[in-house]
């Protein structure tokens, strides 16, 4: 794997990290601020949570499995 496709595959680990913290963060004021009275926004939110965290964990994975290649 070229050192270009390298960064790029960190590049996205950093994204998907980046839009999984963002998720967390609304989880988060959702819980904090707004339950039980927005409880019907509970699972959406929820979901969004767990959808981007499997993406920062799949980019994560690519990224070390492909780091560990090149090594």
């Amino acid at each position: 794997m070229s050192d270009e496709e390298l960064k790029a595959l960190e590049k996205e680990v950093k994204k998907t990290k980046r839009q999984a913290n963002e998720a967390a963060s609304v989880l988060h004021d959702l819980i904090e601020d707004r339950l039980p009275d927005a409880y019907g926004e509970l699972m959406g939110i929820a979901q969004a949570t767990y959808d981007a965290c499997k993406a920062w964990d799949e980019a994560n994975k690519k990224f070390l499995a492909a780091s560990s290649a090149a090594a």
